[in-house]
């Protein structure tokens, strides 16, 4: 049993803060391929969309990193990132035309890019050493637990209410403008302490303190290799729909594969707080290829449909555990850099990671999943070799109440 002290209340608001955004844009998401079909040009429009949005998101989160490190307090950078896509969002609901679209997608992105950074490093702050895969595990619990909540508003207020798709989108801004009213008015952010005794730089002094280590730098190199290798989960439906399942079913696919990763989420956490971040995360990655490796022999849609669920678990271990030991990484006053990287990082390599394995699932099922399980299976290697968990000293972690 975890205890409660475990997540401190900061980050459980956070948490909560996530839940409702992640609830709004989950409503909408679903939405922009029947909302472009009637612009004409779907497939062209979704694809520029993604890149576009993605791309624009890591260079923000890459340039963000710094301004964080600086920051007397995180809490207005990521209230400004939340505000940013909470009013972008609705605004796609009165988009006549396809660029439009992605015009305000990518801003959506961009705020993702705004907050994500400062949020990580203030959760890395606020939490002691042995608690940080736990921590973040409960904010990646509740993320997912809103990918959950929000199809299936989308569906019931499409559904039973026969609401238009315009009007489910623009209500999306109530789950928003609930998150940042938690956020500004339940999240209390505690001065820096470190702040005060950093010493200020001249152009006289050695800038030992602007470069991120060495160790951050191995690491980031192995989580670029495992994401250049790992697809999106929208290739799973598709191959779902391939071996027969029904399209209408795809839908609640996602919505189960979701709630898998909640569900494993802290158990995840829990786990890589006891037996070690970088064990846990190895273990994920080889549970990723095993299922990439095992996944093109699958030809009964059912049985496709229970590994895709069970294949949730690997989120489980990966998401509180890869957070948490680059926290380890990093010096306290450079995690907004060494998160900035990390993001900016998985983000970049999104779209070359997706191309290679459309056109390998193009070419053949089998080597598309098989080259994918080969990047996991490498990457675990790797990190077995090259990260060191390191003891960062007593003043890396301080418990805000």
């Amino acid at each position: 049993m975890i205890k409660p002290s475990r997540v401190p209340p900061i980050v459980r608001r956070l948490g909560w803060v996530s839940f409702f955004t992640d609830a709004g844009s989950e409503m909408i998401y679903p939405l922009l391929p029947a909302l472009l079909l009637s612009f004409g040009g779907t497939a062209v429009w979704l694809g520029a969309m993604e890149g576009i949005a993605e791309g624009l998101s890591a260079l923000v989160k890459w340039r963000i990193g710094p301004v964080v490190d600086r920051a007397a307090r995180k809490k207005p950078l990521i209230l400004g990132g939340y505000l940013v896509a909470t009013l972008a969002r609705p605004l796609i609901s009165l988009t006549t035309a396809g660029w439009h679209v992605i015009v305000l997608r990518s801003i959506d992105r961009i705020g993702k890019g705004l907050r994500g950074v400062p949020r990580d490093a203030l959760v890395a702050e606020s939490v002691e050493r042995e608690s940080l895969a736990t921590a973040f595990a409960f904010h990646r619990m509740m993320d997912n637990a809103g990918s959950v909540l929000g199809p299936i508003v989308a569906f019931t207020l499409l559904r039973a209410l026969e609401l238009p798709i315009r009007v489910v989108i623009a209500l999306a801004v109530i789950p928003g403008l609930i998150s940042c009213g938690v956020l500004l008015f339940g999240v209390t952010e505690a001065p820096r302490p470190d702040l005060a005794e950093e010493p200020v730089t001249t152009n006289d002094e050695p800038r030992t303190r602007t470069a991120l280590p060495r160790a951050v730098h191995r690491y980031l190199l192995v989580v670029a290799l495992f994401t250049l290798g790992a697809s999106a989960d929208s290739f799973l439906l598709l191959r779902a729909v391939e071996l027969g399942m029904s399209a209408a079913w795809a839908p609640l696919l996602w919505l189960a594969l979701s709630g898998a990763k909640a569900a494993s989420n802290m158990p995840g956490g829990w786990l890589a707080d006891r037996v070690g971040r970088k064990r846990t995360l190895v273990a994920a990655w080889l549970l990723y290829a095993a299922f990439y490796a095992a996944a093109p022999y699958v030809t009964s849609p059912l049985a496709f449909a229970a590994i895709v669920v069970a294949y949730g678990a690997y989120y489980g271990l990966a998401e509180g555990s890869e957070r948490a030991l680059l926290a380890e990484q990093a010096p306290p006053a450079m995690r907004g850099r060494a998160f900035g990287a990390m993001h900016a990082v998985t983000g970049l390599a999104v779209l070359p990671a997706n191309l290679l394995f459309g056109l390998l699932y193009a070419r053949h099922v089998a080597l598309a999943f098989g080259v994918s399980a080969a990047f996991a299976a490498g990457a675990a290697v790797l990190l077995l070799v090259v990260v060191k968990e390191h003891q960062p000293p007593p003043e890396s972690a301080t418990l805000l109440a």
